[in-house]
């Protein structure tokens, strides 16, 4: 019989091709941004995706400060932290957490758009998030890319 056998390929940590990539945050809803950073992250936007594997590419924000938050997100959405001691839960806002850390609210919009186990932990490490335009990792040479490409 003439038939055509087709194998499905599976990448793994030696055929894994990873880039670095470029994102500018201003004026970009969080969500939007996040979702579509952790879409990277992941591997989810190449052909050669396979769930079990770390496929995707390094991601750099810059101007995390200038992210923007719709409707009355900045006050009135909480982040809650417990430590473990009785009266040990913390509050904060979007806005007393860019007050201080404005990277931390790209952070932790993209870390809850990650798989909760060992694979997203290591996903997690191949994001870095810079306040303004200037960022370490300019010997790796990112390439800059449109968000709005992606899908």
């Amino acid at each position: 019989m003439d038939t055509l056998s087709y194998k499905t390929v599976s990448a793994n940590k030696a055929t894994v091709t990873k880039e670095w990539v470029l994102v500018d945050a201003t004026d970009v809803v969080l969500g939007r941004l996040a979702s579509k950073v952790a879409k990277i992250l992941r591997g989810k936007n190449k052909p050669s995706f396979t769930p079990h594997v770390d496929c995707g590419d390094n991601v750099i924000v810059i101007n995390a400060e200038k992210v923007r938050l719709t409707g009355n997100k900045l006050n009135d959405k909480i982040y809650l932290s417990y430590s473990g001691y009785p009266g040990g839960q913390r509050k904060q806002t979007p806005a007393e957490l860019m007050s201080k850390y404005p990277e931390r609210l790209v952070e932790k919009a993209v870390k809850g758009m990650l798989p909760k186990n060992r694979l997203g932990s290591k996903v997690y490490g191949n994001l870095k998030v810079y306040v303004g335009s200037e960022h370490k990792q300019e010997a790796q040479s990112p390439r800059l890319i449109d968000l709005n490409t992606i899908k």
